[in-house]
């Protein structure tokens, strides 16, 4: 469960420019998914929105540790992990509006970002189904001997899907690269682990595969950091897989209608003592890795970003209907298939 956030403070261990990337893009992500959310309720965003606040230093701390060139595969809270990887916030913001000039033209919406340029595999909307095609994007890389690796984050409740077994085994009898997480923050959409699993330790699965495994603070970017760095070399050595728990904890409801009544005020206030965001902000400031002013600045130049991703979406053309039977099928060439 949650601690006070006035904990000691952790000794320096990496470069300044560390420390900001990850407070620049947590709080990329916090201010957006904000604004998200106003938006929302003003109708400009419409369908299903699922937000990352509370989660940023999951993703936050992966991209530190994995290296251009690796996959990423996510279930449909998935603004968070294209931001952390630097995907153009104005692109997003436009999906999210359904714009033509959006990450996948207008027509994925909240829960189907995408962008390949930075090796995102997409958000995806069916529970649990990331997995086996995490599986899969570790076993291309595998196969085409890249030296690279995929991360498949999937929540709590898709852990009691069929398919992560099958992936799981299939996984580590192939010793496919890739790091599965699971964003451990307590509820299926509304439900409780507690009520849905004899299983309370989610890590504890990868043992019937005899697969690494290891509970993660993930509410603590440089833990997140580390374990992602010690999975990443196991699979870059040819070790196989990792199953990750991160013990996180969204502050906001499952979607934008779910009224939260599972839950109490006061477990939330709990939580957001450890605020991933603050936790980093207060290191940095007592290690005087940076000052109050660097930090201040930071915020001001996100806030223009979000702002302006705003401006691009409001401006954008909505796709013409015609485009709905375009990108349907692509052709592809694949070399090796020849050989």
């Amino acid at each position: 469960m949650a601690t006070s956030k006035k904990k000691e403070a952790a000794q320096v261990k990496y470069t300044k420019e560390q420390y900001i990337f990850w407070y620049e893009t947590m709080q990329l992500q916090r201010k957006f998914e904000e604004k998200a959310g106003q938006l929302y309720g003003q109708q400009k965003i419409r369908g299903f929105c699922h937000l990352y606040i509370g989660q940023e230093a999951c993703s936050s701390g992966a991209v530190s540790a994995l290296e251009k060139g690796d996959k990423y595969i996510t279930a449909y809270r998935d603004h968070g992990h294209p931001l952390a990887l630097g995907t153009d916030p104005k692109k997003i913001m436009a999906e999210l509006y359904g714009k033509v000039t959006g990450t996948t033209k207008g027509k994925g919406g909240s829960m189907h970002i995408f962008d390949k340029e930075v090796g995102f595999v997409g958000g995806h909307g069916i529970v649990g189904a990331q997995i086996p095609m995490g599986a899969g994007l570790g076993f291309a890389e595998k196969y085409l001997n890249t030296g690279k690796v995929c991360i498949c984050y999937f929540g709590d409740g898709a852990t009691r899907q069929g398919a992560l077994h099958e992936a799981f085994n299939m996984a580590m009898t192939w010793k496919i690269p890739t790091i599965f997480v699971v964003e451990n923050n307590g509820y299926a959409m509304g439900t409780s682990v507690e009520r849905t699993s004899n299983v309370r330790e989610l890590y504890t699965l990868a043992e019937a595969y005899d697969m690494p495994a290891e509970p993660v603070d993930a509410m603590d970017v440089e833990i997140v950091h580390e374990a992602v760095s010690r999975a990443a070399e196991r699979a870059r050595k040819g070790d196989g897989p990792t199953f990750l728990e991160f013990k996180t904890y969204r502050f906001r409801g499952h979607s934008m209608s779910d009224p939260q009544k599972y839950r109490t005020k006061e477990e939330v206030a709990e939580w957001k003592q450890r605020d991933p965001i603050e936790l980093i902000k207060d290191r940095i400031l007592f290690q005087k890795i940076a000052t109050e002013e660097e930090l201040a600045a930071i915020d001001a130049k996100i806030k223009v970003q979000v702002d302006e991703s705003v401006t691009f979406a409001e401006e954008s053309p909505w796709p013409k209907p015609e485009e709905a039977f375009e990108d349907i099928y692509v052709q592809q060439d694949y070399p090796f298939l020849r050989e």
